[in-house]
């Protein structure tokens, strides 16, 4: 049975007729990067190399370059070209930069080297098998090292793609003659050997893996120069002093620290000093404690000794500063001045209304006295009539009495 092709794939096949492009068609519109920025090696150093050809790859691509070293299999971070088909491509100003800012001349940059291809498979699985030669690759030189009798502590063994070079990590506190070493190494190995002595923090950067947040090692990661930090940053930034929880991977300090120290320092100059006389809306007070984050300065007032958090913004001199305790006396002074007005006429009405009632008391004296003496003269008057008339009574008893009197002494006779 034969296979017809069908119109619609055939109207997908002409780009004519199309709306977009296939991505192998757009990779084959854009321009080839003029450099690559790359990473390799245990240490992740940073090369910006040139290809070898037309080489289009995105970020994060397994690469296979020339270093200094020897042939590695590489990361690609970036590219150094505005055309390159990634939205994280940047110019080779901005990295410049960048690694101005994240060290300079410390930083671990390079650009003697080229990139040859893109990885194949092959390459990814010939690097897996020497990566699993590497324990015993470190049993081997551990012995060597107490057959010796080094002084010496074996970190770690790097082996890269071509195999010219075979570097050895290792950690010690003195200077230590390990000719010996590298000769019993060379020959155990056929290449190159390069011992490396590294640091607490390098040590972490090769072996550690995650950090007390949850997150990889910055110094594994994305950090490249590992500068020194000091206590004063951990107590600048409020942190405990206590070295097991400010202390990383490494033993040292943790290099987190110095990430917001200038700004700290920045935000610090902000603050007055200790014992600094300020001022403040509830008047002028001397400075206790600061608080960076916050921008607050604890102060206790002058007047009445009491501990206040003000804003830096709202700070100001001393001298011309609010001062309401002024006001609070001198509304006192006004609410005692009006109180005793107010007792004073509340004294002017009651002495009034005593002399009032005194007044109406006396009237009513007066009023009663009246009205007794009245009632004592009518008493009098009373008394006056009976005698009057008791007198008469009696005078009229006694002409009764004569005229009957001399009545029987005449029948008598």
């Amino acid at each position: 049975m034969s296979i017809f092709p069908l119109p619609v794939f055939e109207q997908d096949a002409d780009p004519s007729t199309r709306d977009s492009l296939t991505l192998d068609e757009q990779l084959e519109q854009l321009e080839a990067p003029k450099t690559m920025v790359v990473r390799f090696g245990s240490m992740r150093e940073v090369g910006e190399y040139k290809p070898a050809g037309e080489i289009r790859a995105g970020c994060g691509s397994k690469l296979v370059a020339r270093t200094h070293r020897g042939t590695e299999l590489v990361d690609l971070l970036t590219t150094t070209c505005s055309n390159s088909g990634c939205g994280k491509s940047i110019s080779r100003e901005e990295m410049l930069g960048y690694i101005q800012n994240s060290g300079g001349k410390k930083y671990p940059f390079h650009t003697n080297g080229r990139v040859l291809r893109i990885a194949t498979a092959g390459d990814l699985a010939r690097m897996d098998t020497l990566k699993g030669k590497q324990r015993e690759y470190l049993r081997t030189v551990k012995g060597l090292i107490e057959e010796h009798q080094l002084a010496m502590k074996m970190v770690e063994v790097e082996l890269i793609l071509g195999e010219e070079l075979l570097t050895f990590y290792y950690k010690s506190e003195d200077r230590i003659d390990f000719r010996l070493l590298v000769q019993a190494l060379a020959k155990e190995y056929s290449t190159r050997i390069e011992m490396r002595q590294v640091g607490s923090r390098d040590e972490a950067r090769l072996v550690a893996d995650y950090e007390k947040c949850g997150q990889h090692c910055c110094c594994k990661s994305f950090l490249k120069v590992l500068s020194p930090v000091s206590m004063r940053a951990a107590k600048q930034q409020k942190q405990t002093l206590d070295p097991k929880k400010i202390s990383g991977r490494c033993g040292r300090l943790m290099c987190c620290l110095r990430y917001e120290d200038q700004t700290y320092r920045e935000l610090k100059m902000n603050l007055p000093h200790r014992k600094t006389r300020v001022g403040t809306e509830e008047g002028p007070g001397i400075v206790l404690d600061g608080k960076i984050i916050t921008q607050l300065v604890l102060v206790q007032l002058e007047h009445d000794n009491r501990q206040i958090a003000v804003p830096v913004e709202e700070l100001s001199d001393p001298d011309t500063c609010p001062r309401p305790w002024e006001k609070v006396e001198k509304q006192t002074y006004e609410r005692t001045e009006k109180s005793s007005k107010n007792r004073k006429s509340r004294s002017g009405d009651k002495n009034k209304s005593d002399s009032k009632q005194e007044n109406d008391k006396k009237s009513q004296d007066q009023s009663s006295d009246k009205i007794v003496k009245s009632d004592g003269d009518h008493s009098k008057k009373k008394k006056r009539r009976r005698r009057r008339r008791r007198k008469k009574g009696g005078s009229s008893e006694n002409n009764s009495g004569g005229s009957s009197g001399d009545n029987s002494e005449g029948g008598s006779e």
